[in-house]
């Protein structure tokens, strides 16, 4: 495993990925080379938990990370559900697929950015994107974590968003999926779909379910069960980018 120095020193910022797009960019203060890691948001936008829990805390452990805003300055509260859920309706995956791209660019142009060693990580809405990503840009991501991502292969999407399973073929870098089993929003036969096309197409991954936690249980903060499977959920996921990007 590589072995990262704890940064707690960091500089981040909004930056400017493209015409239209923006990102907020977290990196490590101290001068270096590092892994980076393209952080897909959930279905509420560019908030503080992608921004200080996600993204400021890649860069303390000795990650660059950068979250492209693809909602372009609209944030919705986790209580207003259903202005979330009007949002993901309008979303064009091409599109979102072209602005990661931006921001593949952008980390590839960084002083202090390996460009060979960069990864993924999504939550709900954002582990769809980042599967997705783990075959749209198989050549430049070494890793991908999915937290309960939402629709990657529903038997119907409430969205009527496609199945991603045929894309699975195209991918190169190792999977890490994260689910709690009371999620009533991601079903086990998904996970078993999910899991059965990854193994016929000999996908290097990884299926973790948690037995006493819904979906969301790593996004904000919790108390008992959930905040112990939140926990040890983090430390797989930052074992795995850390295994992977070396």
């Amino acid at each position: 495993m590589l072995k990262f120095i704890e940064h707690k020193e960091i500089q981040a910022e909004i930056v400017e990925l493209a015409d239209n797009l923006q990102g907020y960019y977290a990196r490590p203060q101290a001068e270096g080379i590092y892994p980076a890691v393209v952080v897909f948001m959930e279905g509420f936008g560019l908030n503080d938990f992608i921004k200080f829990n996600v993204c400021n805390h890649l860069a303390e452990l000795g990650f660059v990370s950068l979250a492209p805003d693809f909602y372009h300055g609209d944030v919705y509260q986790y209580a207003d559900f259903q202005a979330g859920i009007a949002k993901i309706k309008t979303l064009d995956e091409d599109v979102i697929m072209a602005e990661t791209g931006a921001g593949l660019e952008f980390l590839a142009n960084r002083q202090e950015v390996d460009s060979a060693r960069i990864g993924a990580i999504g939550f709900c809405l954002g582990g769809r994107l980042a599967f997705l990503a783990n075959s749209v840009y198989a050549h430049q991501l070494k890793g991908t974590v999915c937290f309960y991502g939402g629709g990657i292969a529903p038997e119907k999407d409430p969205f009527d968003r496609p199945s991603l399973l045929d894309r699975v073929e195209a991918m190169e870098a190792p999977l890490l999926l994260i689910y709690g089993a009371l999620d009533n929003m991601i079903t086990p036969d998904e996970h078993e779909r999910i899991t059965k096309s990854l193994s016929v197409a000999k996908k290097r991954h990884i299926l973790r379910v948690f037995p006493d936690v819904g979906h969301g249980f790593a996004s904000i903060k919790r108390e008992g069960s959930e905040a112990v499977a939140a926990k040890e959920a983090w430390q797989m996921a930052i074992n795995f980018l850390s295994e992977n990007l070396g």
